[in-house]
């Protein structure tokens, strides 16, 4: 995982960022709104497919106050788009539950590289901090360490912040707006679940050096349960994601 090797002093830090380094568990707004508004181009592209997601979610029954609702409680794209479509593709609940969770086991690994910024601090911080954790806000905290800017926990939690509302935001909008289409189908809404995981594979893809042998391992599993055994394919999620996932960390990459 990486981890920048400039650690500046509080003077020089407060040079180059313009706002206080934060301790201990104190309140940092100044980090916080900077961490807002860096991660705005993401969060751009997170509100297209969140737009997609919400389409294609009223598909299933679900209404936008549901789709927004699920969307704050378990805010992970990846997840909910797998969790749909195994829904809609006539899984059992528990067993999309599954696939959806497998999918996301990298956050696993993200939370525990998260140890130093979440040591010492209240519960409800802990909580937060691990909610708002996003592939999206945790490389752009370590993208600005790497700069060298000494920003922390309040950084990525503003950058957390804003995917949030957004992902929320359009995740309702859409589900919403596709109540009133009267055949969403009839316009090629259908593939939005396809081109939307596209996307958020895109996003989460951090190049060949880090991802490959794990992304390779995953689908090659995925590929060989589906295809080669009569388990039901949420199941080849299921067991290609923690396969990848362990492979991820035997090899040190989160």
């Amino acid at each position: 995982m990486p981890h920048s090797t400039l650690l500046p002093g509080t003077a020089s830090h407060e040079r180059q960022t313009g706002f206080p380094m934060a301790r201990s568990t104190e309140f940092n707004r100044a980090e916080l709104l900077v961490g807002m508004k860096d991660i705005l181009p993401l969060a751009v592209g997170a509100g297209i497919y969140g737009l997609a997601f919400g389409l294609l979610a009223a598909q299933t029954g679900m209404t936008g106050l549901r789709t927004g609702f699920m969307g704050a409680v378990v805010f992970a794209g990846s997840s909910q788009i797998v969790m749909i479509e195994r829904i809609a593709a006539g899984a059992g609940a528990m067993t999309a539950l599954l696939a959806a969770i497998a999918l996301n086991l990298r956050l696993i690994l993200i939370t525990a590289s998260l140890r130093d910024e979440l040591a010492g601090r209240p519960l409800w911080q802990i909580v937060l901090g691990i909610h708002v954790a996003t592939d999206e806000n945790w490389v752009m905290m370590h993208a600005a360490r790497n700069s060298g800017r000494q920003v922390g926990y309040w950084y990525m939690v503003g950058g957390g912040f804003t995917l949030f509302a957004i992902w929320i935001a359009t995740t309702t909008a859409g589900a919403t707006l596709a109540a009133s289409l009267p055949e969403p189908r009839a316009l090629g809404m259908d593939f939005a679940f396809t081109a939307a995981f596209i996307a958020i594979l895109r996003a989460l893809w951090r190049g060949a050096k880090v991802d490959a042998v794990p992304w390779l391992v995953a689908i090659g599993i995925a590929s060989l349960v589906c295809l080669g055994t009569p388990l039901d394919p949420s199941w080849g999620l299921v067991i290609a994601g923690i396969s990848g996932a362990v492979t991820a960390g035997l090899r040190g990459h989160g």
